[in-house]
């Protein structure tokens, strides 16, 4: 056969044989090439050859087939196996060196050359935008939040004190005057906090600067990317000095304040060259809460971390730690508080709740957000009228007062009138209506008697159970008697339930805790409705007995009483309270919008805790009128008094039927309002003529002017008729309680009388009832509950108290 020419083919050999083709060649053995991977045992070069490796492992190009017509895996000898798993792990590693290693370099080479540092009059510029809060109609302003604008100085680094920054190293960054933007090991602590759930982050001052300059907070690794990379350029630009510089200039403190010539003037009225290591300290701590820079738990806590960790990095000595004391704060921050601005205490609330969700009072700052709140300005207004009112010409500087209003249907706030200041810190030192300080609680006395109820009902049983409603009791395993608050709160042997709310006898309640319902039960029906306990809210419910007449370690707030009661308002639904309806940003785009369907409180069954909360209303009905209170004009309403008794100290003389704490909380089923009035701490209130307060005294007569003030002019309502739940009180027939006695009657209610067949107990519709003249108190003695020495509200103490 001719050939192409300048194709020279090769000469064979004797030995040689033609090469074959690539698709195919038969196999004879006399080659690696030539071995079949099935044929073995295999010896010499066949051997060899079988352990080239997974890519050379001899298989024929035509795998042999099973009698199924399916490929057959092959047969790999131990070596073979550990050859190809090594191939897989050196492949697996070549991929993770590259997509962790070699990405990311690639990445922060491109990132570091494209981002830019925010200069800190360019954050300035950002930050100083105020933060409008809106009435819950969405249109009428309530008022705005502006930053500390006439503080604003951008200072110099000689014109910051050593002090100041040391604290601030010590504080947020040990390793700031060495790293290069960002700490390896802070960064790994930071993971490992989050993966244990362990609080704590990894982020240098740089870090923090540029989180501050930028505004953004997401959770995402390419903005920690980003961040991480802008921190190391901004290590590479700009010297260690220039940096802290730009961090203290700008970074956020709290109280409107941002930088720390601000914040010299917001907390201490006074230069920043003129702070000392206490104050410093105080500053730097605050940096990682400053949305809670006015709550005084939170300074003493941040101070003392601050100054503890000053002493281990060697900026002040141990004796200089020892012998500091906290920093006296001004009153009031200057330039934080003008007439346009909204209330402090409703702010802090506000601040609170969003915080919650994300968003930092800072944030809101630096991107002139609009807050719709829940606040109604009807409401609002007839809060603040109501106390100012009822609290004119009331001369002990010890008496204090809130009110709180919410929405049964939604859970919204409706009014908050936290104090007689819009100072931070409100009067001696603390705002008196929410949930932001342990101190804000306080024993409710007998407005707690609804969650007994409710405990009770859930177990079946009804209003028209009896009880023996004498007074003075003694119970097994209970050291003091048990006393009511004199002949009025007292009933006979076949004290139904029903009476025994009316007329609030503490024997009653407290011998259907102690043996029926046991204190777990009220406490659980109390959280359930509402009632917020640690370690979210300051309540407590405790857990002994105490907790049926409201007194011993169960204290609570005027906004816990609100949404408790609420819940019974609201057909036994209960909803969250809440202040904020809505938050925009300043394109008015939505960035936040509360939701609540609201969740059944007493039962699974919805129909079930509406009947239950019904049955609690059917009790607290006759309340109002017998505690010479009225419902506003065309709206049924419902509710109960509490009273918590001075606990007497060593040399008080007269003061043994004083009370410390006075409430009155009621609904009508479109809003749920508390009314307290009382002392910071254990104090014998008295009132506008020198008297004993009592739950009727201010606070009742706060919480009526604020229904009949909010309610003017609104649709008439009424409640739903609930089936009674167990025993029916209108089958029960019972001996006539003594409240039916005159106001000069005295005496004393028998403890032998048997049950009548002349008269029967029931529930009073609020707007036929009439009610009873009132004896005024008198002195008895100490029960159990309360601080120690009362009976759990107090109204033990205080004889001829209907409203106890």
């Amino acid at each position: 056969m001719d050939q192409p020419t300048g194709i020279v083919q090769p000469v064979l050999g004797p030995t040689d044989r033609e090469p074959s083709l690539l698709t195919h060649h038969e196999h004879n053995g006399s080659s690696p090439d030539d071995f079949d991977y099935d044929d073995g045992p295999y010896t010499g070069d066949q051997a060899r050859f079988n352990d080239l490796g997974a890519d050379d492992d001899g298989f024929d190009d035509e795998p042999e087939l099973d009698e199924n017509g399916k490929k057959k895996k092959p047969v790999l000898t131990p070596k073979q196996r550990k050859k190809r798993r090594w191939k897989i792990i050196r492949r697996v590693l070549y991929a993770m060196f590259g997509l962790f290693v070699l990405v990311p370099a690639i990445g922060f080479v491109i990132m570091y050359f494209t981002v830019t540092v925010p200069s800190p009059d360019s954050v300035a510029a950002t930050q100083l935008q105020s933060v409008t809060y809106y009435y819950s109609d969405g249109t009428t302003v309530m008022g705005k939040d502006t930053p500390a604008k006439g503080n604003r100085i951008i200072l110099k680094y000689e014109q910051m004190p050593d002090i100041m920054r040391k604290a601030a190293y010590a504080t947020e960054d040990a390793t700031f005057e060495t790293n290069s933007g960002f700490d390896i090991t802070g960064i790994l602590r930071a993971v490992y906090n989050q993966a244990t759930g362990v609080a704590g982050g990894g982020s240098t001052i740089s870090q923090q600067y540029i989180k501050q300059a930028t505004g953004n907070n997401q959770t995402t690794l390419t903005r920690k990317a980003t961040e991480l990379v802008q921190s190391f350029k901004m290590n590479q630009t700009y010297s260690k000095n220039d940096i802290i510089t730009a961090y203290l200039n700008t970074i956020y403190f709290g109280q409107g304040a941002y930088g720390v010539g601000a914040a010299a003037q917001t907390f201490y009225g006074k230069d920043v060259m003129q702070l000392n290591a206490s104050e410093a300290a105080l500053l730097a701590g605050l940096i990682q809460q400053p949305g809670r820079a006015t709550n005084p738990d939170v300074q003493m806590e941040r101070w003392t971390v601050a100054m503890d960790r000053m002493v281990k990095n060697n900026f002040i000595t141990q004796a200089e730690r020892d012998s500091a004391k906290f920093p006296t704060l001004v009153e009031k921050p200057a330039g934080t508080q003008a007439a346009d601005q909204i209330n402090t205490f409703i702010k802090q609330r506000v601040q609170n709740e969003l915080d919650k969700q994300g968003f930092t009072d800072q944030q809101l700052y630096a991107g002139g957000y609009k807050v719709v709140t829940t606040i109604d300005p009807k409401a609002q207004t007839a809060a603040e009228k109501a106390v100012a009112d009822n609290m004119k010409g009331v001369t002990d500087p010890a008496v204090l007062s809130a009110l709180v209003a919410t929405d049964p249907k939604t859970g919204g706030v409706l009014a908050y009138y936290g104090g007689p200041t819009l100072v931070p810190g409100g009067a001696n030192g603390q705002q008196l209506a929410g949930r932001d300080r342990a101190n804000e609680a306080r024993n409710p006395g007998s407005s707690m008697k609804p969650f007994d109820l409710t405990a009770f009902l859930q177990m079946g049983k009804g209003l028209g159970e009896t009880f023996d409603g004498t007074s003075p009791r003694k119970f097994p395993g209970v050291a003091k008697e048990i006393k009511n608050a004199g002949p009025t709160s007292s009933c006979s042997k076949e004290c139904t339930v029903a009476e025994a709310m009316k007329i609030s006898a503490n024997t009653v309640f407290y011998d259907m805790v102690l043996n029926v319902t046991k204190p777990g039960r009220v406490a659980q029906a109390a959280k359930a409705a509402g009632v917020q306990v640690a370690p979210d809210g300051v309540s407590k419910l405790g857990e002994d007995n105490n907790i049926a007449l409201g007194g011993g370690s169960t204290v609570v707030t005027p906004e816990d009483m609100a949404a408790g009661f609420g819940t019974f308002a609201g057909d036994g639904i209960q909803h969250t309270t809440h202040f904020v309806k809505k938050l925009t940003n300043s394109s008015d785009e939505t960035a936040y919008e509360f939701q609540d369907q609201g969740t059944p409180a007493f039962s699974k069954d919805p129909a079930l805790s509406k009947q239950i909360a019904g049955n609690v209303t059917e009790a607290l009905a006759p309340v109002i009128p017998f505690s010479k209170l009225s419902c506003p004009a065309n709206h049924a309403c419902a509710g109960k008094t509490g009273t918590q008794q001075y606990e007497v100290q060593p040399g008080d003389v007269g003061l043994s039927n004083f009370n410390a704490q006075t409430w009155m909380v009621g609904y009508t089923p479109s809003v749920s309002a508390a009314a307290w009035v009382g002392g910071d701490g254990n104090k014998a209130l008295k009132s506008k003529t020198g008297q004993p307060l009592f739950g009727s005294t201010l606070a009742g007569p706060i919480w009526q002017s604020f229904m009949s003030l909010y309610l003017t002019g609104t649709p008439a309502e009424k409640f739903p008729t609930a089936q009674p739940i167990g025993k029916d009180v209108n089958a029960v027939t019972t001996t006539p309680s003594t409240t039916t006695q005159s106001a000069t009657t005295t005496t004393t209610p028998a403890t032998t009388t048997t049950p009548s067949t002349e008269s029967t107990t029931t529930p009073t519709d609020t707007s036929t009832s009439s009610s009873t003249t009132k004896s005024r108190p008198g002195p008895t003695a100490p029960g159990l509950g309360g601080n120690g020495n009362g009976s759990g509200g107090g109204s033990a103490l205080l004889p001829n108290d209907p409203a106890g």
